[in-house]
């Protein structure tokens, strides 16, 4: 039978990867492409991570980089993972494994040469296809081509002992199946389901980073709804119930010409409750400007003017506020009025208003306030009519002085 190719693609023409793989010892057999980069070159997808595997143990692949005179950098060495540094970008390179021992979270490995030891401790099948790097021959273990052809997301043997090694393949089954899949695998969501309770036993920053990653791609909006059915995310998430407005705003993006962003999505997936997007926030661990994010996103007060609204609180936040509370027709118009458009600075300082006569201190704040709040509502005039507002402004100020 014939050897299916891994085709051509730029990526395997990058600087200095063929350098690296001859001093791995591709012409030797020992070093092959692996996961990503195979799978997404076979589905035409574009590449931007690359991975290769290797017989070479971690300390004769160090040997071999300085030898070649290739940057090498040990971030993992004890799990034989290193990093090459090329002229376009990082090259992990891993020396062949298998589990000897797992607790959900972590991993005890040793060292191996067989192929297929590595490819049954990996978690799908479509992630356990290898491609030789001169020829391009493929190594497929499992079934892999053909789920990838099927676009099915499969775990490798038995389900439940995938999961048992490492709980967050359950979040990375239904992440793959958004992003490749058309078919779900019955036995893969039966697992997914009877495990779901070991997702708390991870780190609330690891099911962030797995979660985020779902709701980026376009198919969280079949994915997710699934997901909230099988009781997949009421273990860490029980404030998740729902995904209608997480599917509106999807369709909404896709209309506006919007990337989709995951954490408006995770927004979308809570109820309005500024509250509740600060303490959902904290609990997965995101950043203080992601949480307060949440909490601007969760306001529902209806978006009136959408430049005002985004110099209040930024472009970024008041996209979120109309995607998600405002019509959906006028959401689409008033979007278009934030399109290449930065909020001004007000052309005025204290300082002005001091060398006209106005006392420092209270008043100064109180009248440049009023002086801001009128020319945001008329949706920043002109120098002419923010002179005049000014000069009103002034003389009110300096009439309540002297009274």
């Amino acid at each position: 039978m014939e050897r299916l190719i891994l085709p051509q693609a730029a990526w395997r023409d990058r600087a200095g990867l063929a350098a690296l793989c001859d001093a791995l010892g591709a012409a030797q057999g020992d070093a092959r492409f692996v996961g990503g980069a195979v799978r997404d070159t076979l589905l035409e997808l574009p590449v931007q991570d690359i991975d290769i595997a290797t017989r070479l143990t971690p300390e004769t692949v160090l040997q071999r980089l300085k030898d070649a005179d290739i940057r090498a950098v040990p971030t993992g060495l004890a799990h034989g993972t290193i990093t090459a540094v090329l002229p376009d970008g990082p090259v992990e390179v891993t020396t062949l494994r298998r589990d000897i021992a797992t607790d959900g979270r972590h991993a005890t490995i040793a060292f191996t040469d067989d192929w297929k030891d590595d490819a049954a401790r990996r978690d799908f099948t479509i992630n356990a296809l290898y491609a030789d790097p001169l020829t391009g021959a493929l190594f497929d273990y499992f079934g892999g081509l053909d789920d990838l052809a099927a676009r099915q997301v499969r775990f490798i043997g038995d389900p439940l002992q995938r999961i048992a090694e490492d709980h967050l393949r359950i979040l990375r089954f239904f992440r793959f199946l958004a992003r490749f899949g058309d078919v779900a695998d019955p036995a893969g969501i039966a697992a997914c389901t009877a495990r779901a309770n070991d997702l708390m036993a991870l780190s609330r920053e690891r099911i962030a980073d797995e979660l985020l990653k779902l709701l980026r791609v376009p198919g969280a909006a079949t994915i997710v709804p699934m997901m909230i059915d099988n009781g997949i995310l009421a273990p860490v998430l029980p404030e998740i119930t729902s995904a209608n407005r997480l599917i509106r705003l999807i369709s909404l993006e896709k209309e506006a010409g919007i990337a989709g962003d995951p954490i408006r999505r995770l927004a979308a997936l809570l109820t309005n409750q500024p509250a509740l997007g600060e303490a959902i926030g904290a609990r997965l661990k995101l950043s203080i400007a992601n949480r307060k994010r949440l909490m601007l996103a969760l306001d529902s007060t209806p978006p009136a003017n959408p430049r005002a609204l985004a110099y209040r609180i930024g472009v970024e936040g008041a996209i979120d506020r109309l995607l998600l509370h405002g019509a959906a027709k006028n959401a689409i118009e008033q979007l278009g009025l934030l399109s290449n458009w930065g909020p001004p600075r007000l052309p005025i300082s204290g300082g002005v208003l001091v060398e006209r006569g106005i006392d420092r201190g209270p008043d100064v704040a109180r009248t440049l306030r009023q002086i801001e709040d009128q020319w945001v509502a008329e949706n920043f005039p002109d120098d002419a009519r923010l002179t005049s507002i000014i000069d009103a402004a002034v003389d009110q100020a300096l009439r309540a002085t002297r009274n």
